[in-house]
């Protein structure tokens, strides 16, 4: 029996209903002493675990590949990655489902707010009551701000997503009861990190919206889609929302391999995109702090960092910035990255990226204590 559960008990063998000491042959009272005595105690575990709770209940992850750490498993598609060598260097070199070769942004960001080591997947694991109330991923790898996006992959798009939360809300409801879930749901952060394959897929790869619109319409498009997913995401409860802004898509080892040129140089146009992007997300970010009462949305800008870290690797103690750890770092991610038919690099810490698409662990971590650095009073 826990220590506050032996006091509840305590105190309920001492006091009725009316609050008044019971008296009976068979009750033994106890001094006004010692019962507070007892309280004191109870007060003092009470006061010393709220000291060490964290001041975020729960960290709630939205989006893409970069924060799915194994969602994609427990559906159909291709875009997942539950096999070597993934993994190679999270906790027990388990292949999770995490799209690196170790930690994610979800992940890195829990455990700076203090709330855990590991973010699960919503889907396809286990959790028990404090895994779900301290927070889940619903992020699915090959989604983005544009429906269609997720249909090319067979991926969960954003509303799917949204949907999921839902569903998780009803069970942090039973939990923890209804007023202790609405404290937990306004109060925890949520983070969003998707867009990339919206622009790099969708747009350049397979060009589908090329034919409905030019790049900055498609743009306009995009934010629409965003802030309608902020919206809902406001109106399910959140309050406190971080977004991650695009990447130098140009610049990624995957977009070089496929329109570089034979230099594989970075693709101009790619990250002007992302650029634009983000300046529009931006401007609809602060539109909506402005709109909706009491919600604090922050945009996160990693295209700056993200950037200045391929450009000067060596500054960061990098030697490759322009390929992936994984076989050929050409081509390589998610299927063509595995056990049987690729080798690894020699030092991964040696990598920005750990496949063509998606940064190692080690890269994360830069990136991740610069947006601490820069934004932690937000987060507190």
């Amino acid at each position: 029996m826990s220590r506050d559960k032996h006091l509840e008990t305590s105190k309920s063998e001492i006091m009725g209903s009316s609050g008044k000491r019971l008296r009976s042959k068979s009750t033994t009272v106890l001094s006004p002493l010692l019962l507070l005595l007892l309280l004191q105690i109870h007060q003092t575990l009470t006061l010393a675990t709220n000291e060490t709770s964290p001041k975020v209940p729960a960290l709630i992850v939205f989006g893409d590949s970069v924060v799915d750490p194994g969602n994609n498993n427990a559906i159909i598609t291709t875009t997942r990655c539950n096999f070597p060598p993934y993994g190679k260097d999270f906790v027990g070199h388990r292949a999770t489902g995490r799209f690196s070769n170790g930690k994610t942004p979800s992940d890195l960001f829990a455990s700076q707010l203090g709330i855990k080591e590991y973010l699960p997947a919503y889907l396809g694991t286990k959790l028990s009551p404090e895994e779900l109330l301290t927070g889940v991923s619903f992020a699915s790898g090959g989604c983005g701000y544009d429906p269609q996006t997720a249909l090319l992959v067979s991926a969960l798009n954003m509303t799917d997503q949204l949907n999921l939360f839902k569903e998780y809300k009803e069970k942090v409801k039973i939990i923890a009861g209804e007023e202790k879930a609405v404290d937990i749901i306004t109060k925890s952060i949520y983070f969003i990190a998707t867009g990339t394959d919206d622009i790099a897929n969708t747009y350049f790869t397979a060009q589908i919206r090329k034919l409905e619109y030019d790049l900055p319409s498609y743009i306009k498009y995009l934010v629409q889609q965003a802030s309608s997913f902020y919206q809902e995401l406001y109106k399910s409860g959140a309050r406190k929302i971080v977004i991650l802004g695009a990447p130098p898509i140009g610049c990624v080892p995957s977009q070089r391999t496929l329109a570089g040129g034979i230099e594989r140089d970075c693709v101009p146009l790619y990250n002007e995109a992302a650029m634009m992007l983000n300046k529009e997300l931006a401007m609809e970010i602060q539109r909506l702090n402005s709109t909706l009462p009491g919600s604090m949305l922050l945009y996160i800008d990693t295209y700056t960092p993200l950037l200045d870290m391929i450009s000067r690797p060596s500054a960061y103690g990098f030697k490759v910035s322009s390929k992936g750890c994984c076989g050929t770092g050409t081509f390589e991610v998610t299927l063509t990255c595995n056990s049987w038919t690729t080798n690894i690099c020699d030092d991964v810490s040696e990598y920005l990226f750990w496949d063509t698409y998606h940064p190692t662990e080690r890269a994360y971590q830069i990136l991740m204590t610069k947006m601490q650095q820069k934004y932690g009073s937000y987060f507190n």
